[in-house]
């Protein structure tokens, strides 16, 4: 019994190393295809330890909380991929729900980061020499074998943090939270349902522009007071956005045919533009 649960174990474990190898990993090689986001790599991770409910449930309110959190150049803060693998696998195996996810998620995620940057550091700068004399020398081939065996190795060490954490930190997580009082448990877990507002305040912080927020206040009159559902509130979205831009390509149509007409007339004449049409070009 002992062996059939260990064995268990380690295929957990495996497969949460793996949906971070794949998410992460394949996020840094391929570009901003936004794989490592909480969203995606949360119902993989519930694919592979058989609770897709439970994964999809976590990557969306991870999703919430580090919707704002973008690591760009050196401004860092968290890295949300190995977070979310980690606390939706400790959810589901723990069967505490997404609580246990919400409270593990910003911790693991900061030292997550801090790995990453160690392996970039020690496994990727180490061979930026390398890679100056062999582009000196013309040898691409080199090249393309060191760039993916270097991301090979540096995503195998990444991964190989979730696969130790959830081979032997399940039992003392489920130790720890046994621990824990039940109303410091229910603290964190309000504390939890308040980080959603965290990551939008985050995002609606780089994105608030008094030109759109009436259609921010309009979806919030929607959803709260008329209980319309996401995707219709999405589906009105992608209707102001075209209709905004059809205005815009009308207004630069005709701005362009104004500007054309004392060219094709012969004369010349300075046209100026109103202040709405002057604002849209700056």
């Amino acid at each position: 019994m002992e062996l059939r649960e260990g064995r268990r174990k380690m295929l957990n474990a495996f497969l949460v190393a793996l949906a971070v190898f794949i998410c992460v990993g394949g996020a840094e090689l391929i570009g901003f295809t936004m794989l490592n986001r909480p969203i995606v790599i949360g119902p993989l991770v519930g694919l592979f330890l058989g609770d897709l409910h439970t994964g999809v449930v976590v990557g969306a309110s991870l999703e919430a909380v580090f919707m704002g959190v973008v690591n760009i150049g050196g401004a860092s803060a968290a890295e949300p991929g190995i977070a979310t693998a980690v606390g939706a696998a400790f959810a589901i195996m723990l069967g505490k729900g997404s609580e246990v996810a919400l409270t593990l998620a910003l911790p693991i995620g900061i030292l997550g980061l801090q790995i990453k940057t160690v392996l970039y550091i020690f496994v990727v700068g180490m061979f930026a020499k390398t890679f100056d004399r062999l582009a000196a020398e013309g040898k691409e081939r080199q090249i393309i074998f060191l760039h993916y065996g270097l991301w090979t190795v540096n995503w195998a060490l990444y991964s190989l943090v979730a696969f130790l954490g959830i081979l032997f930190g399940s039992d003392a997580v489920s130790a720890l939270l046994e621990a824990i009082p039940e109303v410091v448990m229910n603290g964190l877990t309000v504390c939890g349902g308040l980080l959603p507002a965290v990551g939008m305040a985050m995002l609606m912080k780089m994105l608030w522009d008094k030109k759109i927020c009436m259609f921010y206040f309009l979806g919030f009159v929607l959803a709260a007071y008329l209980n319309l559902p996401l995707i219709a509130l999405a589906v009105l979205g992608v209707i102001i956005a075209i209709s905004i831009g059809m205005s815009d390509y009308r207004m630069n149509q005709l701005a362009s045919q104004r500007a054309a007409l004392p060219a094709a007339s012969g004369t010349v004449e300075t046209y100026e533009l109103d202040e709405e049409e002057e604002e849209f070009f700056s």
